[in-house]
């Protein structure tokens, strides 16, 4: 998703800073940012006026013009743009006139870079949430939504059908499946067609939050916590109260953690980091997992009595080499979604490009054919998709092997090796092929090598490994 952000700072390593940290979690995440910066307030608000931003990050004080006096020009003409401060002089009146004024959020200098990754992140999805909520509301009067849900296949006509007999209950749901096979699709399908329709929809992602940053996220924090905390803040929960709260990849979820959102469940209610009172929230739980529950909870690194409460109702969703007969569908609906989004005429496919499509297994399933006919739109030539423009981007000998396991075998050499440096040689290796086999999507490159997802990371950063070593969408 691409979003433009303008970085206002009359220090030109500042500006720098944030130049390198948007262009990795571009590589990171869902987002693909691109970043325009200003030495100082008139020459940001110069900008503003002829230029659309989603995100405006800015110093507080600078020549000409300052951060709070450029946030009281722009935001009663530009409400949507999203404001978030920096300074290196921590005021708590001052940050608590801008929240007043619209700022987003408020942060020191030194810069913790964890924290401002969440922020940005944070804000643009409060952002997308406030649009997704409007949408929902003018949706109210359609008895039955599954206009987002493609499928033809038996297993997705039973997930309608499951879809349809618990519209009446806000029972919590489990949604389990690979990575990639639309789980939050599944998620919003649920929330639209429940009796909750009209209420707020807050997707949280329990992989993408740092673990020291999560229960603060979470159950939001109170003024002077924690270093940086200079006013209250809402968490996710708050954020969803008289909704849903969807928790993607809840597997990931710090066992440390997992107590605090057990009470949240049993009792509805929750407490502040820093803070000395509770609060009553009633929220309706979707979580989903790409991991084996039962499992992490024999292994002790999952709560059973947390998956017990969370498992109330279960929706699985096949994997998108199980059901072919879907992919027509999917092509014909991504071929208008992106026509419309790079504003072309709709493209068709030419005879015997959608067998090509049907026989390839897709390890990243629909996540990794969005990502394909994207691609393919943008690369092809003229209407008609043909198969020379389809078989560069299919590993055929993937498809035609499918589940094959590989064996190695290394013979030990007569001078003898360092067997250190050999494993290490080979598990590089296998990341950067894990990574391209997916079209650089992390979650299934990490199920592809039997990995957590922050084992993968973890194993990422330990060889440097830089996220261009895939050559698609990195998730």
């Amino acid at each position: 998703m691409y979003k433009k952000i303008l970085v206002v700072d009359d220090e030109q390593s500042i500006r720098e800073f944030f130049q390198i940290l948007l262009k990795r979690m571009s590589a990171e995440g869902d987002y693909q940012f691109e970043m325009v910066s200003a030495e100082d307030g008139q020459k940001a608000l110069e900008l503003i006026e002829k230029q659309s931003f989603d995100v405006v990050i800015s110093d507080l004080k600078m020549p000409r013009l300052s951060g709070l006096e450029l946030l009281k020009k722009v935001k009663p003409a530009q409400p949507h743009i999203v404001f978030i401060l920096i300074t290196a002089f921590d005021t708590s009146e001052t940050a608590v006139q801008a929240m007043k004024i619209g700022a987003y959020d408020y942060i020191p200098k030194p810069f913790n870079v964890d924290e401002i990754k969440l922020t940005i992140l944070s804000a643009l999805n409060l952002k997308k949430l406030e649009l997704e909520n409007q949408q929902l509301k003018e949706e109210l009067n359609q008895e039955k939504d599954f206009s987002t849900l493609v499928g033809e296949s038996d297993s997705m006509k039973k997930i309608f059908k499951d879809i349809e007999q618990i519209s009446s209950s806000t029972s919590n749901v489990l949604i389990t499946g690979e990575s990639g096979t639309g789980k939050e699709v599944i998620a919003r399908a649920v929330h639209n067609n429940s009796v909750l329709k009209d209420k707020s929809f807050v997707a949280v992602n329990c992989g993408a939050v740092p673990d020291t940053l999560i229960e603060s996220e979470m159950f939001g924090h109170k003024k002077g916590s924690f270093t940086g905390a200079v006013t209250d803040k809402k968490g996710f929960f708050e954020l969803a109260d008289g909704g849903t709260l969807f928790l993607d990849e809840i597997g990931e979820l710090p066992l440390s953690v997992q107590p605090k959102l057990l009470r949240a469940l049993q009792e509805k209610i929750i407490r502040m980091v820093g803070g000395t009172a509770d609060k009553k929230v009633n929220v309706r739980f979707i979580t989903a997992t790409n991991r084996d529950l039962e499992k992490m909870v024999q292994e002790n690194t999952f709560r059973e009595d947390l998956f017990y409460r969370l498992n109330v109702v279960r929706l699985h969703i096949p994997p998108l080499r199980e059901r072919k007969e879907d992919i027509p569908l999917f092509v014909e609906h991504f071929l208008k979604k992106y026509s419309k989004k790079l504003n072309c005429p709709v493209k068709t496919v030419s005879d015997g490009v959608m067998p090509l499509f049907q026989k390839y297994n897709y390890p990243g399933n629909v996540r990794e054919l969005e990502n394909l006919v994207e691609r393919v739109i943008i690369l092809s030539e003229g209407q008609e998709i043909r198969d020379t423009d389809v078989l560069p981007f299919l590993h055929q000998g993937d498809a035609a092997q499918g589940e094959k396991k590989h064996t190695f075998d290394i013979s030990l050499p007569e001078q003898g090796l360092d067997i250190e440096s050999t494993l290490a040689d080979l598990e590089r290796g296998l990341l950067i092929q894990a990574l391209r086999r997916t079209g650089g999507m992390k979650t299934p490159a990490a199920e592809l090598l039997g990995l957590s997802l922050r084992t993968f990371r973890y194993r990422l950063q330990k060889y440097q490994l830089d996220d261009n070593e895939g050559d698609g969408e990195i998730i």
